[in-house]
């Protein structure tokens, strides 16, 4: 059967297992979150300098591993028991243990959003490549959403990987077939891509960026092209209301410019897990 790994688990094992999993590795994506943006900086930075002819300028090492996470605000290195997840948080009450300073809530909700998602794709997908296959697909739409929100950047060293990786677990037909994998990854980037150039064309402004048309790009690759149309139809709908909400509530700007980024992960998850019912239910009302 395509997709099953050749050891058994009890389901509500394999259930609790993924979700700790999901907890631990959550901890770790609120790294990659805060990080790797200064990191690429960092690389952009060094890259100029040396166009231009120039030694890069010296920083401490500073990576994914280096340093250990320390407090923003007094430089307290995090101990083993405060970087429990969700739970370190609680105990502490969102605060520094050494200067009291309030510790933002996305620390726990990063880590709690991928360990309810992760048992969900275990109990969804059951032991098997599948339900690996949509928790590196979650964790990766989780950072990326967190990084866009920050940065409107999606990371190359992100989304490019995640394409290769939704071709390879779909050949052995995890989610579809090999074909509809590739025409999905194809269509993802060229959809977005005509879009850019037609919107560009017509008012002269850029209406997204590059890692849009790569996220989709992966999306396609993981999902197949079928679920292409629901997915740009959900995050496109997720989007208006959210940008709707952001101006008339928020008073936000009309020409504040607003990720895309989010709502493309969002639309992948609930594609990842209900594509199928909600395709048929949108050709139904059609």
């Amino acid at each position: 059967m395509p997709g099953a790994l050749t050891v058994d688990l009890d389901p509500t094992t394999f259930t609790v297992i993924a979700g700790v999993l999901g907890l631990l590795v959550g901890s770790f994506l609120n790294v990659v979150i805060h990080r790797l943006p200064r990191i690429m900086e960092r690389e952009w930075r060094a890259h100029c300098a040396e166009l231009r002819g120039e030694a890069p300028a010296e920083h401490e090492r500073f990576s994914l591993a280096r340093p250990r996470s320390q407090c923003p605000d007094c430089g307290h290195a995090i101990t083993a028991i405060e970087n429990v997840p969700v739970l370190s948080w609680i105990f502490l009450r969102g605060r520094c243990s050494a200067c009291a300073k309030p510790i933002s809530p996305r620390y726990p909700l990063v880590e709690a959003t991928s360990g309810l998602l992760c048992a969900f794709a275990a109990l969804h997908f059951g032991y098997g490549w599948a339900a690996a296959g949509a928790m590196l697909l979650i964790w990766c739409l989780i950072a990326l959403t967190w990084i866009d929100l920050d940065t409107q950047l999606l990371p190359d060293s992100i989304t490019l990987p995640l394409l290769w990786a939704g071709l390879l677990f779909n050949v052995s037909g995890s989610f579809v077939d090999l074909q509809s994998a590739v025409i999905g990854a194809a269509g993802g980037y060229l959809s977005l891509w005509l879009v850019y150039w037609a919107f560009k064309l017509t008012t002269g402004k850029e209406g997204m960026g590059y890692g849009d048309f790569k996220l989709l790009a992966a999306l396609g690759a993981w999902l197949g092209w079928q679920m292409l149309p629901l997915t740009i139809l959900l995050s496109s709908m997720l989007g208006a209301v959210v940008g709707i909400t952001l101006i008339v509530v928020i008073k936000r700007g009309r020409s504040v410019p607003i990720p895309f980024g989010p709502y493309l992960a969002a639309a992948g998850i609930l594609a990842l897990f209900w594509g199928k019912p909600l395709t048929r239910a949108y050709i139904g009302l059609l």
